[in-house]
């Protein structure tokens, strides 16, 4: 862990200026719109609540220039990488090897640091950032000492044995312990612990605080249908190929079937896959619409009747924040972190999971699931609002750190 001084940062940042605060994320962004829009979530409310805050997400998702920021929220993009079936990395567009990439963009991960001089850096999941990439900025923070740093975690990561095979990996049990002054659990420590089963010290664990769920809201006005529709996503829609399918084959197989469903595919479901999906559609009358991306995606969960979608952290927040019925169909690869929040989430009364192994992956299946929607109880009456609280939490652990109280 970092030893940091009151009067080593104010030395370094200008003891007496009027300097504005600045948080740097670090998103890496290999896979999905997860990590992007969490970090998002946590710039706008950090740069909300406190006049001055400025803050850049640094990523290396490739639509991050999609997505509308807050005034003073600005992102840099990395150069983009690529993961094969095989579980290894191509660059997306250079025509560099990965070596070359991790270390291109590890140089540019430093200047921005050196340049931006952050007061707080919140390191989004992996402590050594993409294959070891954040490691000598990490360094040389540790040696300046005036920055403060933080790993932030979802409320699930993956299966206790697998992840902890990962972390040993990638040297990421080390990295937490000498790097990170807190550790941040975007979740409720009653909902999940994602270090189950990480040899973390005790020291380590004193510095993990578990800020609940970050709630959604509708920031950005947009064209919703006048008619009552149970609103489809897959999340960035990379993995959503077979839940996209049973929800189509539910239509097909039941012309009574109801509400109309709005699909937004996601960014990352597109060419022929997506082709023969949208001639399937066509087929269906209207009964279902599909678009492909919508960055304003709250705005169709606010008035929806209910949601199919996966179990990603982020569309998670958003049934919880709009107190959505909602129908779970959870990916289990590569990894099981979506049906481990499914499964406990229909545990608690917050949703119901659709699950291959129980309920099977049937058209007769979704329908019935799509059916029973309009008699689920909503999450707030298995008491989800008490589980909405990270924003607020975040603010609060960020001014504490900054200002050393």
């Amino acid at each position: 862990m970092q030893n940091h001084s009151a009067g080593a940062g104010q030395n370094s940042k200008g003891a007496g200026a009027e300097r504005s605060r600045r948080v740097m994320f670090y998103s890496h962004d290999t896979f999905g719109l997860g990590h992007l829009r969490r970090s998002r979530a946590l710039a706008s409310a950090l740069t909300a609540s406190h006049p001055g805050t400025s803050a850049i997400i640094l990523t290396g998702s490739p639509i991050a220039g999609r997505f509308t920021f807050p005034e003073k929220v600005d992102h840099v993009r990395l150069p983009g990488v690529s993961k094969l079936p095989d579980g290894s990395y191509i660059s997306q567009t250079l025509g560099l090897d990965i070596d070359d990439t991790t270390a291109l963009r590890s140089g540019l991960i430093q200047t921005a640091v050196e340049q931006y001089d952050p007061d707080l850096l919140i390191v989004d999941k992996e402590p050594t950032g993409f294959r070891g990439e954040l490691l000598p900025t990490l360094q040389w923070l540790e040696r300046r000492g005036t920055t403060r740093c933080v790993l932030g975690l979802r409320d699930v990561l993956d299966e206790a044995t697998v992840l902890r095979a990962e972390w040993k990996r990638k040297g990421a049990v080390e990295a937490t312990e000498r790097f990170y002054d807190e550790i941040w659990v975007y979740g409720p420590r009653t909902f999940y612990d994602p270090t189950e089963g990480l040899p973390l010290s005790d020291a380590a664990r004193e510095r993990i605080h578990w800020t609940g769920y970050l709630r959604r809201e509708v920031t950005d006005e947009a064209d919703i249908p006048e008619e009552p529709y149970v609103l489809i996503t897959p999340g960035g829609g990379g993995d959503g190929r077979t839940m996209v399918d049973l929800v189509i084959a539910a239509y097909e197989a039941d012309p009574e079937l109801s509400p109309k469903a709005v699909l937004v595919y996601g960014p990352f479901l597109s060419g022929e896959v997506r082709e023969a999906f949208d001639d399937r559609v066509e087929k269906l009358n209207g009964r279902v619409t599909a678009v492909g991306f919508d960055a304003r995606i709250e705005a169709l969960f606010a008035g929806a009747q209910g949601v199919v979608c996966m179990g990603g952290y982020n569309t998670f927040c958003e049934v919880l924040s709009f107190d959505q019925r909602a129908v779970i169909v959870p990916r289990t690869v590569p990894r099981l972190e979506q049906w481990i929040r499914a499964s406990r989430a229909e545990e608690l009364g917050l949703v119901r999971m659709l699950d291959e192994s129980r309920d099977g992956m049937t058209p007769g299946a979704m329908i019935d699931a799509i059916r029973g929607l309009p008699s689920q109880a909503r999450p707030s009456e298995a008491g989800a609002d008490g589980l909405l609280d990270g924003l607020e939490v975040v603010v609060r652990r960020a001014e504490a750190l900054v200002s050393g109280t």
